[in-house]
């Protein structure tokens, strides 16, 4: 065998191309089980990006169920979630174009069921259920008012029942709440299980279950069970025998509790967190089964473990459990990545057996070795974590005198965390001979409330330092190159890019995708869902606009000082154009190095296979010309705008 033959870190020549993403590629993103079927969502960015629905029955050949044009999508809270649900044959979905609710019998006819929407509204819809008499589902409604250019009025949220007949008459059920989650009918049709929440809160902080009694269509008798401001409850669902479930994280870490109006139950629990937080609607973190086993993905700081409830077994682990469902049987049936193969469908039991796989990207797992897990000291005297990647190739090792240049990773949200499962993308540049960290900052998910909190008030602060702790730990230990230290994030994790590069001299580089530039501008002009989200993130404006004009970059430009490269959808509603804009006239005034892609119809997050492809590849020939390397691929080079 052949000895790996010595390059230079970051030119490597690798089989991983930018278009690998998305060639033929599919995510599958959620999972409905309906009796003995299996349904899964298919994201397809070589399709425009559309999502499709597929079944899979028993003894069968996977198939689609929607039509060649069909986008199924919600944009409700604009991320989304929730857009489809299956019961007894027949496919629920919300159409991206027209956001109105159409569904699919077993037969394949398609009926409208939700009326166009009246003059200057526009309704948007998420998150249904059947009703156990087939007659009506229950689901949110966002009505959007569109009055004139001088009046804004926050879209309107509320719970709603929609008949199955096609009379496209709609009933508000239940209203007042700024914001609903998981709308569930008993299994009897008595009861109405529902979560909700108040600004400023969000939906990681604090919401409240609720239950109604459900008499001649009305949900009458509704009243909070349980939680409060400080406490999150998610996922609420009922047993076969209407027991009811739900998620909490009063203890400091997301469990699972059975209702009980003395005192819920705690029915499995430690220190790891089943749920995540609501980005998306429709979550499944757990299933029960109709002999009332409860399964459930439990996290940790570096798997998933799937654990039954009932006996406090470990099933089965992987990096990641996307989501959990059950077959009529009991049978349950997850989505799951490992970092050698993506979203992967599996059915448990009796023997574990693949549904759905991605397409198989023909790469010897030499490219693909798991991350390394490491706690590190913050600036500060805090700790934290992060997943860090070496360069990884089977045929070439760096040269003896050099470290790897390093790309610092920040997650969006910032609620949120690194994703732990196989990023082509991310690999894209290990196997180039980069080294990459993925860093789970303070105020990441996964690792309890406590750590969740320490980013309150401290946005622009705590995640900063411990992107810049990460960078100055690896170089400390020998893992990469102090003068080849580059940073990128998106959203959240694009503002953590830029203020990075506005208060510290680490970096020499930086990529932001769709970045936070002026923290006051976001106060002022998101949408609903993350409107009051700053509140506890920087504190509450305009009592407190000192702080956001002190910690918005876009108030620093004379502070930058190394090269940049910016991204941005023309259509996102939650961070809008003009924030990359005034960046990038920064960046030109001060006569930095940069390079800016707009891409028109993107929204927040690229979705369309050229855009991916694009925005990759501008990343690397970026970071390759300000590093001074020459790529061993035949991209195109991106122009990098250059002072006089």
């Amino acid at each position: 065998m052949e000895s790996p033959s010595r390059l230079p870190f970051g030119s490597w020549p690798s089989p991983i191309s930018a278009q690998s993403l998305v060639e033929g590629v599919s995510t599958v993103s959620d999972i409905f089980t309906d009796g003995d079927d299996i349904w899964w969502a298919e994201s397809r960015p070589d399709e425009g990006g559309r999502t499709a629905i597929m079944l899979h029955q028993k003894g069968g050949q996977p198939r689609e169920v929607t039509p060649p044009d069909a986008n199924v999508r919600s944009r409700v809270h604009e991320y989304g979630g929730g857009a489809w649900f299956v019961a007894d044959g027949s496919l629920y979905y919300v159409e991206f174009q027209d956001q109105r609710i159409r569904r699919i019998s077993a037969e394949g006819q398609i009926d409208l069921l939700t009326p166009e929407s009246p003059e200057n509204q526009s309704w948007r819809f998420a998150d249904g259920r059947i009703m156990p008499d087939g007659e009506s589902i229950v689901c949110i409604r966002e009505v959007h008012y569109h009055i004139d250019d001088e009046t804004v009025l926050e879209p309107d949220n509320q719970i709603v029942s929609i008949p199955t007949d096609g009379s496209l008459e709609i009933k508000e059920l239940v209203v007042g709440a700024d914001f609903y989650a998981f709308p569930r009918p008993s299994p009897d049709g008595e009861f109405l299980a529902w979560v909700q929440w108040l600004h400023p809160s969000m939906p990681w902080y604090g919401t409240e279950l609720w239950v109604g009694q459900i008499e001649d269509s009305h949900v009458i008798k509704a009243k909070k069970v349980e939680g409060g401001m400080e406490e999150s409850i998610m996922q609420p669902e009922w047993s076969h025998d209407s027991d009811l479930f739900f998620l909490s994280d009063r203890t400091g870490w997301s469990n699972l509790y059975r209702f009980n109006p003395e005192g819920s139950l705690l029915e499995c629990g430690g220190d790891f967190d089943i749920a995540g937080p609501l980005w998306g609607l429709g979550q499944s973190r757990y299933a029960i089964t109709c002999n009332k086993e409860v399964l459930l993905a439990a996290r940790n700081t570096h798997t998933d473990l799937l654990i039954n409830s009932t006996t406090g077994s470990v099933v089965e682990s992987w990096a990641t459990i996307h989501s959990i469902r059950c077959l009529s049987s009991g049978v349950p049936i997850v989505v799951v990545s490992t970092h050698q193969s993506g979203p992967t469908v599996i059915q448990i039991s009796p023997e574990q057996e693949i549904i759905s796989h991605p397409k198989s990207h023909g790469l010897s797992n030499e490219y693909l070795p798991e991350p390394e897990l490491h706690t590190f000291p913050s600036m500060d005297g805090g700790e934290a974590y992060a997943l860090f990647y070496p360069p990884a190739h089977p045929n070439h090792v760096g040269l003896t005198d050099e470290t790897p240049p390093l790309l610092v990773l920040a997650h969006g949200g910032p609620t949120g965390s690194a994703r732990n499962e196989l990023q082509l993308g991310l690999r894209y540049w290990t196997s180039r001979g980069w080294a990459v960290v993925d860093v789970n900052y303070r105020g990441s998910t996964g690792f309890g409330r406590a750590y969740m909190e320490e980013l309150d008030g401290e946005w622009g602060i705590k995640d900063v330092e411990d992107c810049v702790a990460a960078a100055d730990y690896l170089v400390s230990k020998g893992l990469a190159d102090p003068e080849r230290l580059a940073i990128k994030g998106g959203s959240a994790g694009g503002f953590t890019v830029l203020a990075a590069l506005a208060f510290h001299s680490t970096f020499s580089a930086g990529a932001s995708r769709y970045g936070v530039a002026n923290l006051e501008s976001l106060a002022l002009d998101t949408h609903k869902f993350e409107s009051r989200y700053l509140d506890r993130l920087i504190g509450i404006y305009p009592d407190e606009r000192e702080t956001y004009v002190e910690r918005s970059p876009i108030n620093h430009s004379e502070k930058f000082t190394c090269p940049m490269i910016i991204l941005q959808g023309t259509d996102d509603a939650v961070v809008p154009q003009n924030q990359a804009d005034h960046i990038v006239s920064a960046l030109k005034e001060g006569e930095i190095p940069h390079s800016y892609l707009l891409f028109s119809g993107e929204g927040h997050g690229f979705r369309k296979a050229e855009n991916i492809v694009a925005a990759l590849e501008a990343e690397y020939s970026f970071f390759a010309q300000i590093f001074g390397f020459d790529p061993s691929d035949q991209i195109q080079q991106i122009e990098i705008v250059r002072g006089d």
